[in-house]
């Protein structure tokens, strides 16, 4: 094999000409192999944009250094010159290379395997394994991905969705995510939590696709629902199950702070503890401490409690009618969607009918609003017992973005992020150079 062939197969470039190699100083006292490269006639005088052949504007400012992957231990760059072209589209741009992606300091082989390591190792691995800064692999993540959404159609195909929002940091900062249920891949992903949000996902989308949607899940908001019944209002909205119960949860919580407050007021409800300065509060005791530590026991579902918490819900029974009968409304709207999965739409519609006429007169009040609030929701929630649909995908894939987020720590903006998490969850994830 020629030295030529031989240094054109290690790098993995094509359609380059190789005009020679030496092993230069990095100037921190190492090595570093710099090789002289030029495209090929063919690949000469193409705008770095949209790749269309264009006239030459200038030769550019001396040249350019590309970082490529190391050999062994040591470190290798492309050196070629940085010429302009006049596209009548873009106007003067740097001519197109290609061994790397227009304005990237990385040649293709480097950026792949920096956004391969990037969804499967830990921050540091990449750092330290590829000898770069990780704001520097945020950039080639993005880089990445927009080739890989240039290449595929992530909304092709799509019939039933879910839509959720999914905070990335602290200060309502939110993403707003769309996922394919009959996938199970994150399709679409966009930083706000708003209509405008939505709206941008249906503009992507488009009206042609929008129609063919059937299913639409999400968690009740007024912000996506009321896009989704404007863009594509033959899809059915379907509620998802896990939120509408923890609404029933959140009222039983209230009833159970009351219930606490309640107890503490009583006569040796409380005694004082502290004797510093500054630290000296009144703690709970006696029933009020008990119901103190009741929540984890309310909130479990009834086959998952242990002896004790068996034992501590009997006795809310016995010393605290008001609070069980919450606890038992919470378990009984569970009740719906578990018999709506088992023995069909109708029997879980029955059990909804009756629940929401307990509701009524169970004399809590959180619990009747809650019941004209599920009213409301009346007909997403019977599409749910339909159709058996929920959130449980988009939610698995909420939780895998909030471990994305902890690796993600330190990009510059939420769009690397977007990035990252697409290519871990898209279902297109880039391949390491020269693998198929």
């Amino acid at each position: 094999m020629r030295n030529v062939s031989l240094w054109r197969g290690l790098l993995g470039v094509e359609r380059t000409v190789i005009e020679g190699v030496v092993l230069e100083s990095d100037g921190r006292g190492g090595p570093v192999v710099v090789v002289r490269v030029r495209p090929v006639k063919g690949a000469r005088r193409r705008c770095g944009r949209c790749g269309v052949r264009s006239p030459w504007f200038d030769r550019g400012e001396g040249r350019r250094w590309w970082r490529a992957l190391d050999l062994g231990a040591v470190r290798v760059v492309l050196e070629a010159g940085a010429p302009r072209v006049r596209c009548g589209v873009h106007g003067v741009v740097v001519a197109q290379v290609p061994w790397a992606r227009h304005g990237a300091g990385h040649t293709r082989a480097f950026d792949d395997q920096v956004a391969w390591l990037a969804v499967v190792c830990s921050k540091t691995a990449v750092t330290e394994l590829m000898r770069v800064a990780w704001r520097t692999v945020g950039a080639i993540v993005a880089r990445v991905c927009a080739d890989v959404d240039a290449a595929c159609d992530r909304l092709a195909g799509l019939r039933r969705i879910g839509i959720d929002e999914v905070s990335y940091r602290k200060g309502q900062k939110y993403l707003t995510v769309v996922v394919d249920h009959d996938s199970g891949r994150l399709v679409w992903a966009q930083p706000g939590r708003n209509s405008a949000t939505v709206g941008r996902f249906f503009d992507a989308l488009g009206p042609d696709r929008a129609k063919q949607l059937t299913q639409v899940s999400a968690d009740g908001a007024a912000w996506i629902t009321k896009v989704v019944r404007a863009r594509a209002p033959q899809a059915v909205l379907c509620a998802d199950p896990f939120h509408v119960v923890s609404w029933a949860t959140k009222c039983l919580d209230e009833v159970r702070r009351e219930t606490w407050n309640a107890a503490r007021r009583r006569a040796g409800g409380t005694q004082p503890v502290g004797g510093l300065a500054g630290n000296r509060h009144n703690a709970s005791r006696g029933d009020a401490q008990t119901i103190a530590r009741s929540r984890w026991t309310l909130w479990k579902n009834p086959e998952d409690l242990t002896t004790h918490q068996t034992t501590q819900l009997a006795w809310i029974a016995t010393t605290s009618p008001r609070l069980h009968r919450a606890y038992l409304l919470k378990e009984g709207l569970r009740h719906v969607f578990k018999l709506g999965r088992e023995a069909g739409g109708d029997a879980g519609k029955h059990a909804l009918k009756a629940w929401l006429a307990w509701a009524q007169r169970c004399r809590i009040q959180v619990f009747v609003d809650l019941g004209r609030s599920i009213r409301r929701h009346l007909p997403a929630i019977h599409a749910t017992l339909d159709h058996g649909l929920s959130n449980a995908r988009t939610e698995s894939i909420n939780t895998k973005i909030r471990l994305i987020t902890r690796t993600a720590y330190g990009f510059k903006n939420p769009h690397a992020l977007i990035a990252l998490a697409m290519l871990a969850l898209g279902g297109y994830r880039p391949p390491l150079p020269n693998r198929t």
